[in-house]
């Protein structure tokens, strides 16, 4: 890899020499020239432009004009001795980078070369309409920015860079980047001969997204590696704030496979703080300002430029043909959208496909000191060492975690020693997070206080194994790790699927085998996400003022309360069906209790005090009342935004708690009320099977459902009598009872005399494997367990089918 060294570049003169190449007359075969980063923006300009994605022009101070200056000073000889150092004994990298960053930052530039480049930036002014034109000025080294050699922030940017001498200078700079300590660092443990890479610099027209917005966008699941998701992340102002971490990003997921079929296939939103903006500063450079209340509460992008950059996104990745990690900006007119960088993502990308640990806490961790945004899945421990500044870098202990409000390159010699990171700011595309994964460390981000949280030099566990959430608890946690390849799994006849509570759960489970989702929850989305009782957002008047104020500031960012309700449930259940896309989702109808639901925001208002809420208002007698049917138009607003904008039409329903016949026919009147109608552009409606009548007028239920999921749980208590939470009880409940064997047996005999499908999704699966092989002696149609029984059970169904054909 990288470019040779040529004795003595030949130039001519003007923006014809061999110093300048213009972004349009280079691509991907020009790395040795012009380096990654200005390659892919000559690439992008050449081949993309078809497809509307918008690259603003500049050119690239060559490979060449690297090894010019350092012909001209004589400085091959010098640089080699210095790090030649680095094999010696007691000889620091910091001592031996900064001595070659200063032989390069005082040498002096060749005339021909400033000629070459001052010429090259005027006429870049008259491109741009501009004399001087403010330009970014980017390293681009031939070493950088690879399908396997990529890692942030290895030599330095500059931004708004205004006149041919601020740019000349900026160049310099650039060139002595390539010998920052990271950089230097990064070549040796990849095995590049630092005389055989070269710099070029990027000198970019800005988009004035400085008055805008900009970010980074990924077209892979940067956490799970989900190959169908688009990750954006945004924030007013430069994108300096977002890949740097200073801010709380805005995040959109973006479906791809009905990214041109869908009205709006975003399967989630999530609204940041972004608390500051880098913005121009007077005579150049950049500065951070606060960023005024009513923007910060909403979000930076509509949802059609979302839908425009997941376009662009997936252009440059058909067109790359690997994933990408893109930056993007949005104009000051608010309207217009440039791609002002892509280079290949290197995580996740490579890690598609291999086996993977999975990280549980056994027992009760302890005390949760602070939560932010997970990074990995992992979880480590170690001593916390809160640092404020690079300046007490060396203080950091190896095997520490480090604890900083964010991180920029400079971080990177203690990010490489930590055990985990923990940030009090940033997304899930900030530095922090980028470097975390290529570290394979685990890290929290967006923790907000941490600094001041985290007691120094106490031990903690940090947890990225639990979701979406990343959690600080105090102390050394017990962690089982177990490795999973899911190459290795066995096929079987019966499908076994999953049953999946949460988002993060299900996009952490993409890579099983399994054959779709038996049971999606969606009263966990609910409870996690929103908090909030549907009937208090439609029968506002009745809440008390705290009420009132804790749904607004839920709510903030969206047009309404009922929006975020809407909105918020319908990317719950969407991410979920994404993951399994294009296999059928079946999404469970909410089963909350009347004492669960009370415990949401205004929820006192709406649900009775009931003596045994296990056998109280619940699930399908609630739809069609008049305590809950605006509530229940809320659910069924959202099923059909994930059907009919999102596109995910592998989403089926399911009916649980459903006492009789009459109950049902009410349920799916309600449903085809609200464009939720069995049989329209395939929607299938599915029954719980938990109750006995479920078993006993099997024959009615088949005629109005598409087919039956046996909840083990309260079909148990129910045929035996037993409440299920009574640990008086517990040695008498029994899912393998021969009446509740009986019961099964029953239902999937008169279920397939009525051509109906039976399934399984209760618990007793996952917590004994050997149930699921009397299921399939039984003759079920599928099994559904939890992700962590996912392996076992697979293997104790490939076992039974081997018994029976036996």
């Amino acid at each position: 890899m990288g470019t040779s060294a040529p004795e003595h570049a030949a130039p001519t003169t003007s923006t014809g020499s061999a110093f300048i190449a213009w972004f349009d007359d280079v691509g991907m075969d020009d790395v040795g020239r012009v380096g990654g980063k200005n390659a892919s923006l000559g690439q992008m300009r050449s081949v993309l432009a078809a497809a509307g994605v918008r690259v603003p022009d500049g050119f690239a101070v060559t490979a060449d004009a690297y090894w010019h200056v350092l012909d001209t000073n004589d400085l091959r000889g010098p640089i080699s001795t210095e790090l030649a150092r680095l094999d010696e004994p007691g000889v620091e990298l910091h001592e031996v980078g900064e001595r070659i960053r200063s032989l390069l930052r005082g040498a002096t530039m060749p005339e021909d070369l400033t000629a070459a480049i001052r010429s090259a930036y005027a006429e870049l002014g008259e491109r741009c309409g501009g004399a001087t034109p403010d330009v970014a000025v980017r390293s681009s080294a031939t070493a950088e920015d690879l399908p396997d050699a990529s890692f942030a922030g290895q030599q330095e940017s500059y931004l708004n860079v205004v006149g041919s001498d601020q740019v000349v200078a900026a160049v310099q700079k650039c060139i002595a980047s390539l010998f920052t300590d990271r950089a230097i660092s990064y070549r040796q443990a990849n095995g590049f001969d630092h005389m055989r890479v070269a710099l070029s610099a990027g000198v970019q027209q800005m988009v004035r997204s400085d008055r805008g917005a900009s970010g980074v966008m990924f077209t892979i699941d940067t956490e799970t590696g989900h190959p169908g998701s688009i990750v954006i992340d945004g924030a007013w102002g430069l994108g300096e704030s977002v890949v740097k971490g200073v801010v709380d990003p805005d995040e959109w997921v973006v479906f791809k496979p009905t990214l041109g079929t869908a009205p709006t296939p975003i399967t989630s939103r999530r609204l940041g703080s972004k608390q500051e903006r880098c913005t121009y500063a007077e005579g150049g450079g950049t500065r951070y300002e606060q960023v005024a209340k009513a923007d910060r509460q909403r979000f930076v992008l509509r949802d059609d430029q979302v839908i425009e950059l997941a376009r662009w996104a997936v252009a440059i990745e058909d067109a790359y043909a690997r994933p990408m990690d893109i930056e993007w900006a949005l104009d000051a007119d608010g309207e217009t959208l440039f791609i002002v960088q892509a280079r290949p993502e290197t995580v996740q990308s490579r890690a598609a496909g291999a086996a993977g640990k999975v990280h549980r806490i056994l027992g009760a961790p302890g005390e949760l000191l602070v939560e932010g945004m997970a990074v990995g899945t992992a979880v480590a421990s170690g001593r916390a060492c809160v640092l404020t500044d690079t300046a007490d870098i060396e203080q950091f202990p190896d095997g520490g975690v480090l604890v900083t409000g964010s991180t920029d390159p400079d971080w990177v010699p203690a990010m490489r020693r930590a055990s985990a990171i923990v940030t009090e700011h940033g997304g899930r595309t900030s530095h922090a997070a980028i470097v975390s994964r290529e570290l394979g460390v685990p890290a929290v981000v967006g923790a907000h206080d941490a600094t001041h949280r985290v007691p120094e030099g106490s031990m903690v566990t940090v947890s990225c194994c639990e979701g979406e959430v990343g959690r600080i608890y105090a102390g050394e946690a017990e962690v089982e790790v177990t490795e999973l390849d899911p190459a290795a799994l066995p096929t079987t006849e019966t499908p076994v699927l999953l049953n999946l509570g949460t988002p993060a759960a299900a996009m952490a489970s993409w890579q099983l085998p399994a054959r779709g989702c038996g049971l999606a929850r969606m009263e966990f989305i609910v409870g996690s996400d929103i908090g909030i009782h549907p009937m208090a957002l439609v029968r506002s008047e009745l809440l008390d003022p705290a009420e009132r104020a804790a749904i607004a500031r839920r709510s903030a960012g969206h047009a309404s309360p009922v929006e975020f309700f809407v909105s918020q449930l319908a990317s719950g259940i969407a991410r979920i069906a994404a993951s399994r896309h294009p296999d059928r989702v079946i999404v469970r109808l909410s089963d909350f209790k009347t004492n669960e639901y009370r415990n949401l925001v205004g929820g006192r208002h709406f649900e009775p005090h009931e003596e045994n809420p296990m056998i109280g208002w619940r699930g399908a007698s609630r739809y069609a009342s008049d305590g809950y049917r605006e509530g229940f138009a809320l659910e069924c607003r959202a099923l059909r935004r994930v059907r009919d904008e999102v596109g995910l039409a592998n989403v089926a329903l399911m009916v649980p708690f459903c006492r009789t016949v009459e109950e049902a026919d009410a349920v799916l009147a309600e449903l085809a009320r609200h464009g939720l109608e069995r049989g329209r552009d395939g929607l299938e409606v599915f029954v719980m099977a938990e109750i006995p009548v479920n078993v006993l007028c099997a024959a009615e239920f088949a005629e109005r459902f598409d087919g039956f999921s046996i909840g083990s749980n309260d079909l148990t208590q129910l045929v035996l009598g037993i409440d299920r939470d009574s640990s008086e009880l517990a040695a008498t409940y029994d899912e393998r009872h021969p009446a509740v064997v009986r019961a099964i047996r029953m239902l999937i005999e008169d279920a397939h005399a009525a051509g109906r499908h039976v399934g399984f999704c209760g618990n007793a699966p996952s917590a004994d494997p050997a149930f699921a092989a009397l299921l399939v002696e039984l003759g079920i149609d599928s099994i559904s367990v939890t992700p962590d029984a996912f392996a076992s059970v697979l293997e104790a169904v490939a076992a039974a089918e081997g018994a029976v054909a036996r």
